[in-house]
């Protein structure tokens, strides 16, 4: 797959981060008293903004309700910091790789700006990526607002990037603008989901991700 940029999301593709989130988001509801949800409503959310997140778990749910689950949410999220171990096997050498060997990278996030800062720096990735784009900074996935900035910044259309993720939002995202997309399958959801957005791969394996990207 010859593209010039490769842009990835990252809790669940690039760092195994979907259970922390999915206990963190359940301990901060349910210690306020809403209703524990089953364990893949929690998980099924990840990708999307924590406010379309919040809105999807929670229906009806007042800014200050989100706000205090919010707060609980940092408190355990933030009690638990992302390093290296955390990253997939793998996929720290596949973005080395692409760098070496010419082609950009990026990444396009669910997560707040203070959370990608924070992991960028203690997972060892942050070196690696030129540009990287939160959804409290512009929109929430699936709109492709952060990939058109992306697109912006590198100067190019969307036939010449691929968006990599593990989500049904990483993937309706890109097909919103024509990006081709690749799914993962270690991380939130599977081939038949992923299958239903058109990718060009769906992958079980870096090593199988490697080998579509061409390295």
């Amino acid at each position: 797959m010859k593209v010039k940029v490769v842009i990835f999301d990252w809790d669940g593709t690039l760092v195994d981060s979907v259970d922390h989130i999915a206990d963190s988001l359940h301990q901060a509801a349910t210690e306020l008293g809403y209703p524990e949800l089953e364990r893949e409503a929690y998980r099924d959310i990840i990708g999307l903004g924590m406010v379309e997140a919040l809105e999807k778990l929670y229906p009806g749910i007042s800014r200050d309700e989100m706000s205090t689950i919010r707060e609980g949410y940092a408190r355990y999220f933030f009690s638990k910091v992302t390093t290296p171990q955390n990253v997939f096997e793998g996929m720290a050498e596949l973005v080395a790789d692409l760098r070496e060997f010419g082609r950009s990278c990026s990444v396009a996030t669910g997560k707040s700006r203070r959370g990608l800062e924070s992991a960028l720096v203690t997972s060892g990735l942050g070196e690696h990526f030129d540009i990287t784009r939160c959804a409290d900074e512009t929109r929430s996935k699936p709109d492709p607002a952060m990939l058109k900035e992306i697109l912006e910044f590198y100067r190019i259309e969307p036939s010449e990037a691929v968006m990599i993720g593990d989500t049904r939002y990483d993937l309706e995202m890109a097909r919103r603008i024509g990006m081709p997309s690749i799914g993962v399958e270690w991380g939130v959801h599977k081939r038949d989901v992923l299958g239903e957005y058109d990718p060009h791969a769906i992958v079980e394996s870096v090593p199988d991700l490697r080998r579509i990207l061409g390295l």
